[in-house]
């Protein structure tokens, strides 16, 4: 599930399959001090520079024409300060090795998001999320950041720095590869815990009536709405005393691969091959997933395998204002004669202090909507964007969207102290590409 890189022509292309990128030529460095000379070298050949994690962006984020830096060389835990709470990162690092190794250190991050083959950088630096009244987003447990900028300079940086420091701090944790490379990363980490999770259909009726109970009682509340249905799945997590009782094998490959992967692949092949029949799978695939309760280690609980390639647009919007999106969502699609296959994601964030995050001073919820690769999503996407937009909404930096600067400075109050912080980081624009330029302004 890492990002395809052909060599015989030099493409670079997403995992969702929706960009490709023809760099000049490509770096894998072995160190901080490789990296910071590939930055300057490409400063004097006068190309761009872009580093690319696992491909898991649907936008063109982290495409470039110029220079393209692929951190895998630049993984494993530095250091594990057990007094602090804290592992140090090297930014390459998938999250997946990340979990396994800090569960064999008897730790664990206090969340994530449902998918782990990303890259530490990759991921925060695109605000990577999960779901959580208290906590939801990666970059929002980061303690300290080590990035190279444009002129060469390895700056360190954390919330206990200079006043500049500081700055770079609620900027950087999801810089979207704007003001620098990030070579290492600080999070926060615990002694390691039980989740038990609790599955289980719901009428959306009773989930959108219900919704703020739902949010207050559960540590980790989330559900999957089916287009076409009056039916959900929810989700809630919540810390356990234990024992462990983790899925069965069989059962497990039953539900997750058989159900979620398996027959969920096919349900998508016959939905692209006959579009009318989609309401009707939907029914019976809002209805194959039964209730079930296991409890486990957060990172089995969190994540899950996604076998299934699909494209997607996520939006975050004030938490007060999810019911009444979600009703005008279904409303639209009930009446717009599309035929949606894929389940309709809802999470929740608390408010943080990341200047550019999609939760930036205020809580959250965040409404996602998917299409299986290669069927036509545009009518979809634009209809749903229109909604999300209408109630301020703010669309994950690397999931599809079609908002600009000018939009983005109406919706992020900080985004101006992000835009500074650039000029004075990379005055020349090394690290710019198209999406930055529409995003961020030229």
């Amino acid at each position: 599930m890492s990002s395809t890189a052909s060599g015989k022509n030099g493409t670079w292309r997403n995992w969702g399959g929706t960009v490709a990128a023809r760099p000049a030529r490509e770096v894998a460095p072995a160190s901080v001090e490789e990296l910071a000379a590939a930055i300057r070298r490409a400063a004097e050949d006068g190309l761009k520079v872009k580093a690319v994690g696992s491909g898991h962006s649907f936008t063109s984020i982290a495409a470039t024409d110029g220079v393209l830096v692929r951190p895998q060389l630049l993984t494993g835990i530095r250091h594990i300060d057990r007094e602090a709470g804290t592992v140090t990162v090297e930014a390459g690092t998938p999250l997946k090795r990340l979990n396994v190794a800090l569960a064999r250190e008897g730790l664990s991050l206090a969340n994530m998001g449902d998918i782990m083959e990303q890259t530490v950088s990759g991921a925060t630096s695109t605000g990577t999320h999960g779901t959580g009244r208290d906590s939801a987003s990666i970059a929002a447990q980061i303690k300290a950041l080590e990035l190279v900028t444009a002129d060469g300079t390895v700056l360190t940086c954390s919330e206990k720095g200079t006043d500049e420091e500081r700055a770079v701090f609620a900027a950087a944790r999801i810089g979207l590869g704007a003001l620098g490379v990030v070579t290492a990363i600080t999070f926060a980490v615990e002694p390691i815990f039980l989740l038990t999770a609790r599955e289980e259909p719901m009428p959306l009726a009773r989930v959108l009536a219900e919704f703020d109970e739902l949010w207050t009682e559960n540590e980790h509340f989330e559900f999957y709405w089916f287009p076409h249905t009056g039916s959900t799945n929810t989700k809630r997590n919540n810390r356990s005393a234990g024992p462990e009782k983790p899925v069965g094998q069989l059962a497990g490959w039953f539900e997750d691969e058989l159900l979620s992967n398996g027959v969920f692949q096919v349900a998508q092949w016959v939905g692209r091959a006959a579009p009318a029949t989609i309401p009707a799978i939907a029914q019976v695939s809002s209805k194959a997933l039964s209730a079930r309760t296991y409890t486990d280690i957060p990172y089995k609980v969190f994540t899950s395998p996604r076998r299934v390639r699909f494209v997607e647009m996520e939006y975050a919007v004030p938490r007060e204002a999810v019911v009444e999106t979600l009703r005008e969502l279904k409303a639209m699609v009930e009446r717009s004669g599309l035929r949606v296959s894929f389940p309709v994601e809802v999470r929740t964030a608390p408010a943080d202090d990341i200047t550019l995050s999609t939760a930036s001073g205020r809580d959250t919820a965040y409404i996602a909507v998917h299409m299986v690769k290669g069927t036509p999503f545009q009518r979809y996407f634009t209809s749903a964007e229109h909604i999300f937009t209408a109630h301020e909404g703010r669309p994950h930096w690397g999931k599809i969207h079609t908002r600009d600067a000018e939009y983005f400075a109406g919706v992020y109050p900080r985004f101006e102290e992000f835009t500074a912080l650039r000029d004075r980081l990379d005055p020349d624009r090394l690290f710019q590409n198209d999406y930055l330029r529409r995003v961020l302004g030229a």
